[in-house]
């Protein structure tokens, strides 16, 4: 049902067709400035420049002052302030635009385009003199209330979070703060974008609808093919088709890539999220770590200007070199004690004993990865490598070179979270082997994120792979921290969500 103000909005919409002025015309409107650009180089000696300016935007606010008004216009760079008058805007005796259209049924949000000039009013508030008004497209829904007052203070603000992540849309133009963070995570992109080019590296695109997920431990999306009648899996991962490409010969590839997890849903998981992954041949997880922190330092600098980022209450510093800890150091170091040696059962009593809680599926690996998870994650404020896994958590990665039982791996964990994952990649398609076996013997004890036993990519390996370092990096969590963001969901345009209404029609039988 519409409310009363949409009632009035569509009575106004068709009071505009009767004045025969089309609300949704065709032709371009060619615009000449932003508002932006007038308030950042305007002056009074410039003037000249600005004696003939094009604008469009939003109607955001008009105060009616008989044959004369102003009004503020919101584009995407700002708002700036028109002066409309009468006589200006209707050069003969048909008043119609002003008295008519512009007072009574232009609405806030309808789209507008002015023709004019700039001045400074006596307030010394800069101004767009409009000569022409034309309507560019009607609102028939009202945008909420904003308002801020002489001293820019907001009154009023558009905060619920219901609102602002499903009507993405309105919130941009109520909240045009909340631009920032999506041209910050654009300038993130390019940066890291530009650092790998000029490094040479091949950016490319592999499939998003695999016949087998892998890649990573992770549930998937399943959905299926009608034509060639087959199950097929959207990736949780693109590191195994990326692998392969190495095997044909190029040194180095990366893809910023949309991946999804059917997995839990927090302020720092959505089930659609994006990473870049970067492998090189002919490199280790060492030379990786190197690269990881060079190319983040960047980041920092490009984005936000310093090395250090303003992360809720803490200074995130960037400058290399980070703090580097092995797996069970760091363990150690938060918890006092070392489980280097222990076998299943003897951690599964250390866990208890941190208070860690576990479930009867999880295996050495995974208990280890849960007791860093409680009790060491979440205290690394400050960029930290945490190195050398346990072989039972990586079934990607390369054994380490001295110390047994241990794979090269590294993640880069920020904030209390992981940002990176990397390995020495495994390219023995023996060992390989045997390490999915090994998850499909942890799939069978009920692990519903185990990987599965991905033949063509073994395949690939028995063709040979040169020694290389891969690296996959969140996207999404290392926007958060650029952003200083506290929710996953304030980094994407569109976050998911549940639907308004329950009414869904059912599947077919």
């Amino acid at each position: 049902m519409l409310s009363e103000q949409e009632l009035v909005r569509r009575e106004n919409l068709q009071k505009v067709i009767e004045l025969g002025i089309n609300p949704y015309p065709s032709e371009e409107f060619v615009v000449s400035h932003s508002s932006k650009l007038i308030k950042n180089n305007y002056t009074e000696e410039s003037s000249d420049e600005f004696s003939e300016v094009i604008v469009a935007g939003r109607l955001m606010m008009k105060r009616i002052m008989g044959k004369a008004s102003f009004a503020e216009l919101q584009d995407s760079s700002g708002r700036i302030q028109l002066y409309i008058s009468r006589d200006d805007i209707c050069t003969g005796d048909d008043k119609t635009m002003y008295n008519t259209v512009f007072k009574k049924l232009l609405d806030i949000g309808d789209f507008i385009g002015i023709k004019g000039f700039v001045f400074t009013t006596k307030t010394g508030e800069l101004t767009i003199h409009a000569k022409e008004l034309v309507l560019l497209s009607k609102s028939l829904k009202p945008l909420p209330i904003v308002k801020t007052d002489a001293e820019g203070k907001v009154h009023d603000a558009v905060t619920d979070p219901e609102f602002r992540y499903r009507q993405r849309y309105a919130d941009l133009v109520v909240n045009p703060s909340v631009k920032e963070a999506f041209v910050k995570r654009t300038k993130m992109y390019n940066s890291i974008r530009d650092f790998l080019n000029t490094k040479g590296y091949l950016e490319v695109e592999t499939p998003i609808l695999q016949p087998l997920y892998g890649g990573a431990a992770a549930r998937p999306f399943k959905t299926h093919h009608n034509t060639l009648d087959m199950t097929l899996y959207m990736r949780i991962a693109n590191e195994l088709y990326l692998k392969r490409l190495i095997v044909g010969g190029f040194d180095g590839v990366y893809e910023f890539s949309k991946d999804f997890r059917n997995e839990g849903m927090s302020r720092f998981h959505n089930p659609e999220f994006t990473q870049i992954e970067l492998y090189v041949a002919y490199k280790d997880y060492e030379w990786m770590m190197n690269l990881v922190e060079e190319m983040i330092e960047k980041v920092a600098l490009d984005v936000t200007g310093s090395t250090i980022v303003k992360v809720g209450d803490n200074d995130i510093n960037f400058q290399r070199p980070w703090k580097r800890y092995t797996m069970y150091e760091a363990i150690e170091e938060f918890t006092g004690v070392d489980i280097s040696q222990m076998d299943e059962d003897n951690l599964r009593n250390a866990a208890k004993k941190m208070e860690v809680p576990l479930d009867p599926t999880m295996a050495r690996g995974k208990i280890i990865d849960e007791i860093f998870g409680e009790k060491c994650e979440p205290f690394l404020i400050q960029p930290t490598f945490i190195t050398d896994y346990p072989v039972e958590m990586s079934p990607l990665a390369k054994k380490h070179r001295t110390e047994e039982g241990l794979v090269e791996r590294f993640e880069a964990i920020c904030n209390g979270k992981e940002i990176s994952n990397a390995f020495s990649e495994l390219n023995d398609p023996i060992d390989q082997r045997e390490r999915f076996e090994a998850q499909l013997d942890l799939g069978k004890r009920g692990d519903d994120e185990a990987m599965v036993l991905d033949e063509d990519f073994l395949r690939a390996l028995e063709y040979g792979m040169p020694p290389t370092a891969g690296v996959g990096i969140g996207m999404d969590r290392l926007a958060m921290i650029m952003t200083n963001s506290n929710s996953i969901q304030d980094v994407l345009f569109f976050p998911q969500m549940k639907p308004e209404t329950t009414s869904i029609k059912p599947e077919k039988e």
